[in-house]
């Protein structure tokens, strides 16, 4: 049975595609069959980071009835990679059965990986929402900022009301230390817990460093750099955390289930 997680936020500009590439590059060094699907639909730029110019892209699954076999493209460490599209307004809103139909379609990837990881749209829309409820383990990605807080706030009440998803892993992106990640959290799950019965663990921080902010202007994943020991093992300690995460176990669709 594959693992299925979904990188989230509850709003843009908080690195959340950042943070799915290189956690999805991180699995495949640590030795994890990996399928990195970029789900924000015509407003797709993982496939930047790759380095990958995808000929095929989901579009082609839903509007052309391809199989997801023949979409799939190679980046680095052996990723399979799936690429949302881009500039493609025909799929910014696709209807709800072809979404269901699209998760269905993965199912044959699972002979070839062990973990697939969703960059799913920002924001608490039906899309995000529709991906969020189909995966084991769903990661919210959020700054020290009070809009991140709003905005991931109404993220996971939409995901426990509407969804019923109770387990929830955090990253604090951008943090200055580890420490200060872990306060940030304390204060978000202090916010979230006077409302919600959700369940939230802190998967870790990620530090705001130079060479980060570097591999982001040249669009190259941190954990390709040879020399960037530090983020690499920050990355390393996310993946491990967030793996050791509850699930989110429910009847509805998802990934690589039966029903």
């Amino acid at each position: 049975m594959s693992n299925s997680i979904a990188i989230a936020s509850g709003k843009g500009g908080v690195g959340k595609t950042t943070i799915a590439v290189n956690l999805a590059l991180t699995l495949s060094q640590m030795g994890s069959k990996v399928c990195l699907m970029d789900a924000d639909f015509g407003l797709a730029n993982a496939h930047i980071m790759l380095g990958i110019n995808p000929k095929k892209t989901i579009r082609d699954v839903l509007k052309n009835n391809m199989a997801v076999e023949d979409v799939i493209e190679t980046g680095p460490h052996g990723l399979k990679f799936i690429s949302g599209g881009n500039g493609l307004i025909d799929i910014l809103n696709i209807e709800k059965n072809s979404k269901y139909q699209l998760i269905r379609s993965l199912d044959p990837i699972e002979r070839n990986a062990d973990t697939l990881v969703v960059d799913i749209p920002a924001g608490a829309s039906e899309n995000s929402m529709t991906f969020a409820s189909a995966v084991d383990r769903l990661v919210i990605v959020l700054v020290s900022e009070p809009t991140s807080f709003m905005d991931a706030y109404t993220f996971i009440k939409t995901a426990k009301l509407d969804y019923n998803l109770h387990n929830f892993s955090i990253i604090v992106n951008m943090a200055e230390n580890e420490k200060a990640a872990k306060e940030t959290f304390d204060k978000f799950q202090n916010i979230v817990g006077k409302f919600l019965n959700a369940h939230l663990t802190f998967a870790g921080g990620m530090p705001r460093t130079k060479r980060i902010q570097n591999a982001i202007i040249r669009k190259l994943p941190i954990v390709l750099d040879k020399e960037a020991d530090f983020e690499k093992v920050a990355f390393q300690r996310l993946s491990k955390n967030i793996i050791k995460a509850g699930e989110n176990k429910h009847n509805g669709i998802r990934f690589f289930s039966e029903s």
